[in-house]
C-alpha cells in the first residue's frame, strides 16, 4: 500500500508540471541535426539474457521475485525516480496474485512527457505449443517479455547519460500474460491497474507500448488497434524508423491486436503497440533467447531514441 501510494504521489507531482498544457497531436518532422545518443543492441540482448536467466517469471514463482529485484535495481541506477506499485489480484480457483507494476521517471519538472512500456511478466502456461504435453509448463518469455524490457532498460541508461529535452516515464507492467486462452478478463492485469489508479491529472503527450520486438526475423506492422486510437502517434514512429532507414517497420497495416495498449487508450493516453505478431514460437517453450537478436533490438532502440530525442513534443 506504501509503495502504491508512491507511485500515485510520483505521478500527481509530475502531472501537476502539464496539467494546463495543451495535448495537440504529434506531427512527422524532418531529421534534424540533434545529437543523440547511440543505442547499444547488444548491452539490450545482455539484459535480454539476464531475466530468461531466471527462468520463467510467472506470478508467485521463485523467477518473477528474483528478476522484480533485478529490474528495479537496473532502472534506480538510472532513473530520478523508481517505484513499486504493488497490488493483488483474484486468479483461477481463487489464487491471489501478488503483482508489481515498475514506475521510473527521469527529467521529472519537465512538463511534456512520454510513456513507454513493456510487460515483464511471462505466461504460466504454452498453449501455442505444437506438442501437447509442453503446454501445461510455463515459457521462458525471451521474445514474449523479456525484449521490450531488455530496450527499455538500454534507453533508461542512455536518458541517465544525456537526459532528453522532455520527460519520459517507463512503466513495466505486471500479469500481462496470466489469462487462459480469450479471456481477456485475466489478461493485461497490470496495465488494467495502472490506468484505473493513476491521477486524472497525469497527461502524458502519447504512449508507446513494446511487446515481442526481439524476434531474428523482425518486421514491425502497423497494429491495427494503434491506427484506430492513435494514428498520430503511429505515424511519428514510423517516420522515425523512415528517416532512419530501419526497414523492420513496415509501412503496412497488421493485425488487431488485444494488449497491453488498450487500457491505457481507453483511459484517454494516445497509445500504440509496437509488435511482430508473426513469430512461431508465441507461447511456446521456443520462445528463448536464440530465437532473438540483439540487431532486431537496437533497430527498435534506435527509433525509439530518435523519437525521444529528436520529435516528441516538436
Amino acid at each position: 500500500m506504501l509503495k502504491t501510494t508512491a507511485v500515485l504521489v510520483v505521478l500527481m507531482a509530475i502531472s501537476s508540471c502539464s496539467r494546463n498544457e495543451p495535448q495537440t497531436p504529434m506531427k512527422p518532422s524532418m531529421q534534424t541535426s540533434i545529437p543523440t545518443p547511440r543505442f547499444d543492441g547488444a548491452r539490450a540482448f545482455a539484459d535480454l539474457k539476464a531475466q530468461t536467466d531466471f527462468g520463467p517469471r510467472t506470478p508467485l514463482s521463485t523467477g518473477h521475485r528474483a528478476c522484480l529485484s533485478f529490474l528495479v535495481a537496473e532502472l534506480e541506477k538510472s532513473a530520478e525516480t523508481v517505484v513499486s506499485q504493488n497490488f493483488t489480484e483474484k486468479g483461477y480457483n481463487n489464487e491471489s496474485l501478488l503483482l508489481t507494476n515498475v514506475f521510473a521517471s527521469f527529467n521529472t519538472h519537465t512538463s511534456q512527457r512520454v510513456l513507454l512500456l513493456a510487460h515483464w511478466d511471462t505466461r504460466p502456461h504454452a498453449d501455442q505449443d505444437p506438442l501437447e504435453s509442453n503446454r501445461s509448463k510455463p515459457i521462458l518469455g525471451a521474445n514474449d517479455g523479456a525484449s521490450g524490457v531488455a530496450v527499455l532498460l538500454e534507453l533508461a541508461r542512455l536518458m541517465k547519460q544525456m537526459p532528453p529535452s522532455i520527460g519520459v516515464d517507463v512503466l513495466l507492467v505486471d500479469g500481462e500474460d496470466y489469462g487462459k486462452s480469450s479471456d481477456l478478463n485475466y489478461y493485461f492485469l497490470g496495465a488494467k491497474y495502472f490506468a484505473r489508479t493513476m491521477p486524472r491529472t497525469y497527461k502524458p503527450l502519447f504512449a508507446i507500448l513494446l511487446d515481442m520486438i526481439g524476434d531474428a526475423d523482425l518486421r514491425i506492422p502497423m497494429e491495427q488497434n494503434s491506427m484506430k486510437y492513435a494514428p498520430g502517434v503511429v505515424s511519428l514512429v514510423w517516420s522515425a524508423a523512415q528517416e532512419l532507414g530501419v526497414t523492420q517497420f513496415a509501412a503496412v497495416p497488421g493485425e488487431q491486436i488485444e494488449d497491453d495498449h488498450l487500457a491505457l487508450n481507453e483511459a484517454g493516453i494516445p497509445t500504440i503497440d509496437l509488435i511482430d505478431f508473426q513469430y512461431p514460437y508465441w507461447h511456446t517453450i521456443q520462445d528463448t533467447p536464440d530465437k532473438c537478436s540483439p540487431e532486431s533490438l537496437e533497430a527498435v532502440g534506435r527509433v525509439l531514441v530518435h523519437v525521444i530525442y529528436t520529435k516528441a513534443g516538436k
